[in-house]
C-alpha cells in the first residue's frame, strides 16, 4: 500500500503547527523555571528563618545536653568547655570562638567538615562564648527532593506541552488546510470550466470573421451574433456558479429549472465546436417533463462538459437525450467514437484522472476535471452521473437528478384527469 505524497501545503502546514507546538512547549520551559525559581528561593528563605528561630532558640536555653535536633551547643566559660554529646570531629569552629571572645560582636558564618557543611552562630554571653552549630545536611536534601521533583515535573509537562501544542496547533491551522484546498481547488475548477466556454466563444467569433469576409447574409450574421452574445451571458453565469459552489455552505440559490430547454440551451453552445469538427449534435428532449430543482447555470455547464468530452471523443455524432424515469430526470449524453480504456472506468469521476490518446490526431483524452466537476454538480443537486455504455459503440455518460415531486405528482393527476 502506498502513501499519498504531501503536497507543499501539508508540507508547510505540518511544518507551522511544529513551530507552534515547539514554541508552547519553550513558553511552558520558561514559565517552569520561572517558577521553579520562585519557588526555591521561598523555600529557601523559609529554610533561613527556620535556621534563625532553631539558633536562637538553642542559644537562649543554653542547653548542651538538650539542644533543638541537629544543632550542638559548646560553651566556653571562665576556661572551661562543654559541648553537645557526639559533636562532629572538626568542630566547634576555633576561629570564630577567638574572633568574638575578642571583639564581643555576634558573628554568623558556614564552616564545611568533611562532605557536611554546617552554619555556625557564636554569641557572646555572660563570663563567656556559646557557639552553636546547625548541621545543614536536612535543608540541602529538601532542596534537592524539591529540585529533583521539578526536573521530573518539569520534563513531562514539556514533553505534554510540546504534544498538546502540536496538536491544538494542527487543529488550529487544520481551517488554513482547508482554506488553500478550497483556493486550489477553485483556481483548478475555474480554469477547467472556462476553457470550453472560452473555446466556444472563440469559435463562434472565428465564424462570424469568416462570414464576414465572405460577405455572408445578415441575417445569418445576426443569428450568430446573438450566438455569441448569448455565450458570454452564458460564461458570467459559469463565473457566478463557480463563485457559488466555492462557497463552503449549502447551495442557496435554487429554482425550478426546465431540463429540456436547459439542454437546448448547451446543445446550442457545443453547436460551433462540433461543426467545426464535423460532429453532427442530435437533441431528443420532450418539453412536457416535470422540472428539476436547483442552478440552472451549474446544470447547463454540466451539460456542456458531457457534450465537449463526447465532441472530443466522437467520429461522426453525439445525442443528448433527457427522459424521465419515476423520481429522476435523465440526461444521456452518446457518441460514436472508440469507447474509453477500460483501465480508466474506475477512476474516471476523480480529479485529474486523464485518459491517454486514442491515436487519433489532435485528440488526446481529457476525461479529468470536467467529469470530475460533472460528479460535483450531480451531487450538490442530489443527484448522479455515471457511465452506462462504453465502446459498443462509443461511451453514454448519464446524469440522474431528482425532479420536483409536488410538479410530478401535479403532472401524474392531470394525465390520470386526462
Amino acid at each position: 500500500m502506498s502513501l499519498r505524497p504531501r503536497t507543499a501545503d501539508e508540507q508547510s502546514l505540518r511544518g507551522t503547527a511544529l513551530r507552534i507546538g515547539l514554541q508552547a512547549a519553550a513558553f511552558v520551559a520558561v514559565t517552569v523555571v520561572g517558577l521553579a525559581a520562585v519557588a526555591v528561593l521561598v523555600v529557601l528563605q523559609n529554610q533561613r528563618h527556620a535556621d534563625d528561630q532553631l539558633i536562637q532558640t538553642a542559644i537562649s536555653r543554653t542547653d548542651v545536653s538538650d539542644p533543638p535536633a541537629g544543632t550542638w551547643v559548646v560553651v566556653r566559660r571562665n576556661g572551661d568547655q562543654v559541648s553537645t554529646p557526639g559533636l562532629p570531629a572538626g568542630l566547634p569552629d576555633e576561629t570564630e570562638f577567638a574572633k568574638v571572645a575578642a571583639s564581643g560582636v555576634p558573628s554568623t558564618s558556614e564552616l564545611t567538615v568533611g562532605d557536611r557543611e554546617y552554619r555556625v552562630d557564636t554569641q557572646p554571653m555572660p563570663g563567656g562564648v556559646i557557639q552553636v552549630l546547625l548541621d545543614y545536611s536536612a535543608d540541602h536534601a529538601e532542596r534537592n527532593r524539591m529540585l529533583e521533583a521539578f526536573l521530573v515535573s518539569g520534563v513531562a509537562g514539556l514533553v505534554v506541552a510540546a504534544a498538546v501544542g502540536v496538536w491544538l496547533a494542527r487543529r488550529a491551522v487544520a481551517p488554513m488546510a482547508s482554506a488553500l484546498a478550497l483556493q486550489r481547488r477553485f483556481v483548478a475548477d475555474a480554469g477547467h470550466e472556462l476553457r470550453t466556454p472560452l473555446t466556444l466563444l472563440s469559435t463562434r467569433a472565428q465564424l462570424i470573421r469568416r462570414a464576414l469576409r465572405q460577405d455572408a447574409d445578415p441575417d445569418t450574421l445576426r443569428s450568430d451574433v446573438d450566438g455569441l452574445v448569448r455565450d458570454a451571458h452564458h460564461l458570467t453565469d459559469i463565473l457566478d456558479d463557480l463563485l457559488l459552489a466555492a462557497d463552503p455552505r449549502e447551495m442557496s440559490d435554487r429554482e425550478l429549472i426546465d431540463l429540456p430547454a436547459v439542454a437546448g440551451q448547451a446543445v446550442d453552445s457545443a453547436r460551433p465546436l462540433a461543426e467545426e469538427r464535423g460532429i453532427r449534435l442530435a437533441c431528443a428532449a420532450p418539453s412536457d417533463l416535470p422540472p428539476v430543482i436547483g442552478a440552472r447555470a451549474s446544470l447547463r455547464r454540466a451539460m456542456i462538459a458531457l457534450l465537449d468530452n463526447a465532441i472530443r471523443h466522437a467520429d461522426g455524432e453525439v445525442r443528448l437525450t433527457v427522459t424521465n424515469s419515476g423520481r429522476y430526470a435523465v440526461v444521456d449524453v452518446a457518441d460514436d467514437g472508440p469507447g474509453l480504456d477500460p483501465a480508466m472506468v474506475p477512476t474516471l469521476f476523480e480529479r485529474f484522472a486523464t485518459a491517454p490518446a486514442d491515436g487519433r490526431p489532435g485528440i488526446n483524452r481529457r476525461y479529468g476535471l470536467g467529469l470530475a466537476l460533472v460528479s460535483e454538480i450531480a451531487a450538490r443537486h442530489g443527484g448522479s452521473v455515471s457511465l452506462v455504455d462504453n465502446g459498443t459503440p462509443g461511451a453514454t455518460f448519464r446524469l440522474r437528478l431528482p425532479v420536483d415531486r409536488v410538479k410530478t405528482q401535479e403532472n401524474s393527476q392531470h394525465h390520470e384527469a386526462s
